[in-house]
């Protein structure tokens, strides 16, 4: 699910927040990187489960309106075709996510229900349920369908569950984007009969993506007397305290990646940098690092410094 951006984005808030704290240690702030990341995991679990609690609320709607003393024909027998959906099945029956829920005791919708209750409420009275229910018919691709467009009309940009979400932590609020995305990814990709036996998501691609957070993290820190000094002469015009302590981390992230992690490409790390520069510093932060890591690379291959291995990693 993290992909190398992401990665890099939480390396950067870890050292930043190492750096404000001024904590020396290492194996502490370690932890802290790998929990910020965990949590993220976290928030990709609770947003699957919140899906799957929209249709417990469905079913007690269903039933409370069964039993109205002047229940019409059709509250008597309503149209089950929402909550007998073949998503809901797959996902309540699939044995890897509900492990998961388990393991990271993902249970927040039992106390925090009323947020459940405004999803089913605005799923309920939107176009595309009424649309959907129109018929008692069905079939997986509809299903399916009806699933993945409620996820992205609905519920991933519903204003109050976001501040939910925020309240409950607000690095949540940066990870919303890509936890959304990797949903909708793992949504797309079930199948009818292979569904429930389906791998949830991981929150690394690969052991080498954990290795390559945790030593960014330390070569970074480890190093920052070397890396502040290869910046020396880079900034002109710049005092050193009118850079933006982002821009200081990212670039000292960019020159270790430079030297010191032989198998990525020059243009991929600048590229990197500049693209989370726009994101989390100042407006002016992607030109100036753009400026300060091109005569950088282009120095250090003057000097064949950059020890890149591999075909076009320069």
């Amino acid at each position: 699910m993290l992909t190398r951006r992401h990665i890099r984005v939480k390396v950067m808030q870890s050292l930043y927040a190492f750096n404000q704290s001024q904590n020396d240690n290492l194996a502490t702030e370690e932890k802290f990187l790998l929990k910020s990341m965990q949590e993220m995991y976290d928030l990709f679990l609770l947003q699957i489960s919140l899906i799957t609690e929209i249709r417990e609320h469905a079913e007690t709607y269903l039933e409370k309106s069964q039993q109205k003393y002047l229940a019409t024909s059709e509250e008597k027998d309503p149209n089950r075709k929402f909550v007998d959906n073949k998503i809901f099945e797959i996902l309540n029956e699939n044995e890897s996510i509900q492990d998961a829920l388990e393991k990271h005791k993902i249970n927040q919708w039992k106390q925090d229900d009323e947020y459940v209750s405004i999803i089913w409420n605005e799923v309920r009275n939107s176009l595309a349920y009424q649309e959907y229910m129109e018929t008692r018919e069905t079939s997986f691709k509809e299903d399916k369908d009806f699933i993945i467009s409620i996820f992205k009309e609905i519920i991933a940009p519903n204003d109050k569950l976001y501040d939910y979400l925020e309240d409950k932590k607000l690095t949540w609020v940066d990870d919303l984007p890509l936890v959304n995305t990797a949903i909708l990814k793992f949504l797309q990709k079930l199948k009818e009969k292979t569904g429930r036996d389906k791998k949830i998501t991981q929150l690394f691609k690969n052991e080498e993506d954990k290795e390559f957070a945790l030593k960014l993290f330390r070569k970074t820190y480890l190093n920052d007397e070397e890396l502040s000094e290869e910046m020396l002469g880079k900034t002109p015009n710049w005092d050193k305290d009118r850079i933006a302590e982002v821009d200081m981390v990212l670039i000292k992230m960019a020159i270790c990646e430079f030297l010191k992690f032989t198998s990525i490409p020059v243009k991929v790390t600048i590229n990197e940098y500049l693209e989370i520069a726009k994101e989390y510093s100042t407006p002016k932060s992607s030109i100036f690092i753009n400026g300060v890591l091109d005569k950088l690379s282009k120095e250090y291959q003057a000097e064949d410094k950059l020890n890149k291995t591999g075909r076009g990693l320069m």
